[in-house]
């Protein structure tokens, strides 16, 4: 079975990650040389995966995997499954995490993958010889100093279990020898907390940008587009803090109550059911009207290009958090800064996922076991410092926080080609 046609689009990822790069490039003065050379991915690779699938025969999936810069170190980034994931997609989202790294101070670079199939339509485990079709096509360039992977949209922590297994049995070993993919159950060498950093990362620039403005954080009212891993924990954690989360959605709707919805309720349901709708004691409302609801904060945790220029003027928060990977478009961007709506960007935001996947890293690496008490703090302090950097970075500059955050990214990146020097 041949997988379905996907037109050559133009990928919204690549587009607004590289003009992000080149607003940065012109404010720092880059020479062309050197913009060409961080610009430009790495590695592009192309894989075509034939999975036999049990009473269903040979599947021909392609996949694609990106290592967009190395100079701090091993390219870093999920896996994406999903039915429409294209190369240029991949690379778009490689280029975020070469500054993502940067910014959160970690040593590593940027990488992607993707594996162009609809995981909703596999069986667990159809998705399992899957998984394990794409570890042995891409072994080659898949290495603790090489390309770290970990979990993404339509890929889990189940998922990277299967990785770390096929690669060590096709070593004939227990273990692998160092850390090939992050994001895994602890029992097979993950680091607890690493499922709900992401999420709580969010939180944390939240609550820093809530001191900045002088906001108060109890009774601050939030909307979560996308109630998956990232936005579920987010709105459980604003609602620790005193937040109400007055409305919520997924790919199955969007439910509201202007007192504030029942979170844990909320949670449950979702377990249960996998949606938000249906919810009881929850009113259902437009999913795309949600996202212009009057709010303290926005926080969107779910797919690209949901702020963009034909919404952005009705959007009526005060605050946008961006839990998702380049969920506004560079049209969207400007007319919320010209509003003065304070955005924090998706490499800051949502940043919280890779650094405590350094720290599975470097306990993996170290034969070490972390505590989720010492995670969790050296989580918060982390967030909480490079959020301060940013922002201090923006007052003193007049920028935004995403240009700040791209200059301070960028800079490090620069410093590394420099130190390494241009030869190879």
């Amino acid at each position: 079975m041949c997988e379905p046609n996907v037109s050559n689009r133009g990928s919204s990822l690549l587009q607004t990650a590289e003009h992000n790069f080149s607003e940065a490039a012109k404010r720092l003065n880059l020479d062309e040389g050197l913009r060409g050379k961080i610009l430009g991915p790495k590695e592009r690779i192309e894989l075509n995966l034939s999975p036999v699938l049990p009473g269903k025969g040979v599947r021909n999936i392609r996949a694609f995997v990106v290592r967009h810069n190395d100079v701090l170190g091993p390219a870093k980034g999920g896996i994406r499954m999903t039915p429409d994931v294209t190369l240029d997609d991949v690379t778009g989202l490689a280029m975020e995490m070469t500054w993502k790294t940067s910014l959160i101070g970690v040593p590593f670079g940027g990488g992607k993958s993707g594996i162009r199939i609809d995981p909703g339509s596999l069986t667990p485990d159809e998705k399992e010889i899957i998984i394990r079709s794409f570890t042995r096509g891409a072994m080659r360039h898949v290495g603790p100093e090489i390309y770290v992977p970990a979990p993404d949209m339509g890929t889990n922590e189940l998922d990277m279990a299967r990785i770390r297994d096929c690669i060590s049995y096709s070593e004939a070993v227990s273990i692998t020898d160092g850390c090939y993919v992050t994001g895994k159950p602890v029992i097979m060498g993950g680091i607890a907390g690493r499922r709900e950093a992401t999420g709580k990362g969010v939180i944390y620039t939240v609550l820093a940008m809530c001191q900045q403005d002088k906001i108060p954080v109890e009774g601050l009212r939030v909307v979560v587009q996308g109630f998956g891993n990232v936005g579920s924990v987010a709105a459980n954690d604003a609602a620790r803090h005193g937040a109400k989360i007055i409305a919520a959605s997924d790919i199955t709707g969007a439910v509201a109550n202007v007192d504030g919805l029942d979170v844990d309720a909320l949670t449950r349901h979702v377990a249960a059911t996998g949606g938000v709708k249906g919810a009881p004691g929850m009113a259902e409302i437009d999913p795309a009207a949600m996202l212009e609801l009057e709010c303290d904060v926005l926080i969107p945790a779910a797919a690209q290009s949901q702020l963009t220029g034909d919404n952005a003027e009705r959007i009526a928060a005060r605050i946008i958090a961006e839990g998702a990977n380049a969920p506004t478009t560079p049209e969207g961007d400007a007319i919320l800064n010209r509003r003065g709506i304070h955005v924090i960007p998706d490499i800051l935001c949502n940043a919280g996922g890779v650094f405590v996947s350094y720290l599975e890293y470097t306990q993996e690496t170290q034969r070490e076991q972390m505590t989720i008490n010492e995670v969790e703090s050296r989580l918060a302090e982390r967030m909480m410092s490079r959020f301060q950097d940013v922002y201090a970075q923006s007052q003193r500059d007049g920028l935004s926080m995403r240009d700040a955050a791209m200059n301070l990214a960028i800079s490090r990146v620069v410093e590394g080609v420099l130190a390494r020097g241009l030869l190879p």
